[in-house]
């Protein structure tokens, strides 16, 4: 059993708190995303975790044992770096071996580790190469083989793919999800990237000035953000927020008056909303279609085929985004008539709680 729980994890440097009572029980073969934007203190977490930084207070347990004091080596992981850190003038194999040899491994089973990472990283035909003759994702994969050899509990990844070009990013991301598929192995990951969080986890941690925002499934927290932080930070383009203010509460929903003019009822739970109390509507630019309703004046559009991103304005000023069809008729400084499903949008109160929507659509897990 590799899970992995964290117990009331704070971390200070000197008078700074950098992490607050973190608890997370992460179970056995699951793939957990830590995301969250700079210094939200994700990377410090993962280092804890690994051992490389020491927690204030709290405890790390790990198959069920506390491993809070116990030296890096000994509790089971390995950890795959934002730089691949390889020896350029040792090949492929004795790169991937090298940690096996530092334990003085048995030859034959050196060997057969080796070629098993390999295999399965189809690094096989490059094993007496060196990391100069590779590619940035062969060589990330070469990185990948070493913690492999290790036959970890827990694989622990710091921004692997950070130093790669885009097209090379999206291969890896494909390759560490069949990896981990073919490994059935813990895995903690750490990126600032979203999409990469939404394509690979079975769940993520949003991380927000060192505490958790959430925890969920990627369709959990797109459908059910229970912060505007949560709901701003995941999904692409970002979700636009509109100001306005309640002007109706009934068991049916709640009625706001935009800022930018009209009105919706949103099919949400009031909880302690009162008419007259300022909110924000939480609207994903996938949502809108063109029609008559809201004024938005563009000011830039990015065809990309099936659809257009269109950036603009509403009449109050509130920049905008809207993910129109890719044949839509929309036009640079001319303002376009869009149209929202209430029952799409999201309502957030004056401190950024959601108010948890009726009827919201069924996850998948």
């Amino acid at each position: 059993m590799a899970t992995l729980d964290l117990k009331k994890i704070s971390k200070s440097f000197g008078e700074a708190k950098v992490l607050h009572d973190i608890d997370l029980a992460i179970r056995d073969k699951e793939f957990v995303v830590f995301v969250g934007p700079s210094g939200c203190g994700k990377s410090t977490l993962l280092r804890i975790i690994a051992g490389l930084e020491e927690a204030t207070e709290g405890a790390i347990i790990i198959g069920g044992d506390d491993v809070s004091k116990a030296h890096p080596v000994e509790r089971g992981i390995s950890m795959v770096f934002q730089s691949y850190a390889l020896y350029p003038h040792l090949s492929v194999y004795e790169n991937i071996a090298f940690p096996l040899r530092v334990q003085k491994m048995e030859a034959q089973e050196l060997d057969a580790r080796v070629q098993k990472a390999a295999g399965i990283l189809q690094l096989t035909e490059k094993l007496q190469l060196k990391p100069g003759q590779l590619s940035g994702g062969q060589r990330q994969r070469v990185a990948i083989g070493r913690s492999i050899v290790r036959e970890p509990s827990v694989f622990l990844f710091d921004e692997p793919l950070s130093n790669l070009d885009a097209a090379l990013r999206g291969d890896m991301r494909v390759e560490l999800s069949q990896l981990h598929r073919n490994l059935d192995a813990t895995m903690v990951y750490v990126t600032h990237d979203q999409i990469e969080a939404m394509t690979m986890a079975d769940r993520i941690v949003v991380l927000n000035g060192g505490r958790v925002e959430q925890f969920g499934t990627p369709m959990e927290l797109y459908h059910h953000p229970q912060t505007k932080f949560v709901a701003g930070f995941i999904g692409q383009p970002n979700m636009n927020f509109v100001p306005a203010t309640i002007s109706q509460v009934a068991a049916s929903g709640v009625s706001v008056d935009l800022d930018c003019g009209g009105s919706l009822t949103l099919p949400v739970e009031p909880g302690s909303a009162a008419a007259g109390d300022r909110v924000e509507v939480g609207i994903r630019p996938e949502d809108i279609s063109t029609g008559e309703g809201i004024n938005l004046n563009v000011t830039v559009l990015e065809r990309l085929g099936g659809v257009t991103i269109s950036y603009g304005t509403l009449n109050d000023g509130t920049r905008f985004c809207a993910a129109l069809d890719g044949v839509a008729t929309a036009k640079e400084g001319e303002p376009v008539g869009i149209t929202v499903d209430p029952a799409a949008c999201h309502l957030f109160d004056a401190s950024g709680s959601v108010l948890r929507r009726k009827n919201a659509p069924v996850l998948a897990s």
